[in-house]
């Protein structure tokens, strides 16, 4: 039986009444964003003005920033709002774009990471070919792409969604999740086409940058293992930022899919865990990235030194 209904807004279920302990989590996220925005920026301006840092290896960083950026701001405020309100309800609009934005920052974010990884291949097992092979031209036409692609992908994938006839508004998180408003389809062969549609996308946009990731690594390996101890022991320290970002990055992404795809995964989990759990990805990872590279990158640290001292001198 069809109960198809136009919706104009979305009801999301996740938020919990935790009572007075709202205001405490609103104070938490509120200086969480705050962190992230301004470490994100800090690192973006540096990377931008400082001329040592006009490298590929920098220029990927900065577009992981400004996409943790983007990523970040497609839930904090939102977060926020709906932390100190009575109702939970967001327009249908407003819904699809944060889906958008959420699904744009996971690609990206993920292509990113393959094409740094395959920066650190060339560099490492191909240190006298690396400024020919890797040029600002081809730095800046792979970033593109990976942003022009992505996007191109996703309004693809959103606009088949769009036109689903749905029989609720109920979303069981506190953002919009694309898999949970396609569920509540009316038509099964409607869904059919979108989950087709989204195996597609997944094969497109996560095997391929995985497929990269794990190649480069496998270079890297074998290279490590008939080179010195200085060799390896310079590989490690360059590879070790990408791999913590990259681990996080993935155990953040496996708990948002066990949490969607899978039916009642977490019952013995307290609902605010599981809330904690299923942003993970969006909170965590835009703080994690400008830590672990601004401590473990040396060049990058003292930049950022350099930048604060600047700042202090001209307001004193």
């Amino acid at each position: 039986m069809n109960n198809a209904t136009q919706f104009t807004s979305f009801i999301l279920v996740g938020y919990r009444d935790i009572g007075q302990l709202k205001y405490l989590c609103f104070i938490i996220t509120t200086v969480l964003y705050i962190s992230i925005f301004a470490a994100n920026t800090l690192l973006i301006v540096v990377i931008c003005t400082e001329r040592s840092l006009h490298k590929p290896m920098y220029l990927f960083l900065c577009s992981l920033f400004v996409n943790d950026l983007y990523g970040s701001t497609a839930l904090f405020p939102a977060l926020m709002t709906n932390l100190v309100s009575d109702v939970h309800s967001v327009s249908t609009v407003y819904c699809y774009l944060q889906i958008f934005c959420i699904y744009t920052y996971a690609c990206i974010e993920l292509s990113n990471l393959a094409v740094m990884s395959y920066d650190r291949y060339l560099a490492i097992c191909y240190p006298l070919q690396y400024n020919i092979i890797m040029t600002p031209k081809k730095v800046c036409t792979l970033v593109c792409a990976i942003w022009w692609f992505t996007f191109l992908n996703n309004i693809v994938h959103l606009s088949l969604t769009v036109r689903l006839q749905l029989c609720g508004n109920l979303i069981e998180k506190v953002y919009c999740d694309n898999y949970l408003v396609v569920k509540l389809a009316c038509s099964i062969s409607d869904m059919r086409v979108n989950n087709i549609f989204g195996l597609n996308g997944v094969a497109l946009l996560f095997a391929i940058p995985l497929f990269t990731i794990f190649f480069s690594y496998i270079k890297i390996l074998t290279i490590c293992l008939k080179s010195s101890i200085e060799t390896r022991q310079k590989a490690f320290s360059t590879c070790t930022p990408h791999l913590a970002s990259l681990l996080n990055f993935s155990f953040g992404c496996f708990l948002t899919v066990i949490q969607s795809r899978i039916d009642r995964p977490m019952t013995n989990v307290p609902p605010l865990f599981q809330t904690i759990l299923s942003v993970y990805f969006l909170m965590c990872q835009p703080l994690f990235n400008p830590i672990v590279y601004g401590v473990r990158i040396s060049k990058i640290r003292q930049a950022c030194k350099n930048r604060l001292r600047m700042g202090l001198n001209r307001v004193s």
